[in-house]
């Protein structure tokens, strides 16, 4: 298993994994905005792949505010769950981040279906709740500094 960075030549099968994630996690609306996101090249984003077959894919921004940095569209095929592989992405993800200079908190927005893996897997805390559903959550990368 490695993690590798993303390619256009993984466009399809990452819309498949997002496919596998529907309707729980992602809406049909939001298809088009990963397509988008995937062909703007916005940002580090990864693939984490076995023997040629894509699990998973996830990526991160900076530069939206001082010292923070935003987690994007991260998920496991759906199939896969509960195995451990998106806590490796996560973690995989703040050890990338966590070498920026000047890093010290990042940043999730995600669905409420998704909390309780955040808060568990890597420590972060609600900051903002919609009627929605979505979730704006946070972590420390630093607890000293």
């Amino acid at each position: 298993m490695e993690v590798r960075p993303y390619s256009r030549n993984d466009l399809e099968a990452c819309l498949r994994l997002f496919d596998s994630n529907r309707p729980q996690y992602f809406t049909a609306d939001e298809h088009g905005q990963f397509e988008a996101f995937l062909e703007s090249g916005l940002g580090s984003y990864y693939v984490l792949e076995n023997e040629g077959d894509l699990l998973g894919c996830g990526g991160f921004r900076d530069g939206q505010e001082a010292g923070l940095a935003s987690l994007t569209w991260g998920m496991v095929r759906h199939d896969l769950h509960r195995r451990g592989l998106g806590k490796f992405l996560l973690f995989y993800r703040l050890r990338e981040i966590g070498k920026l200079a000047g890093m010290t908190r990042v940043q999730v927005e995600t669905t409420q279906h998704a909390v309780g893996f955040f808060e568990k897997a890597g420590g972060f805390r609600v900051l903002a709740q919609e009627p929605d559903g979505r979730v704006t959550m946070v972590k420390k990368l630093a607890v000293c500094t």
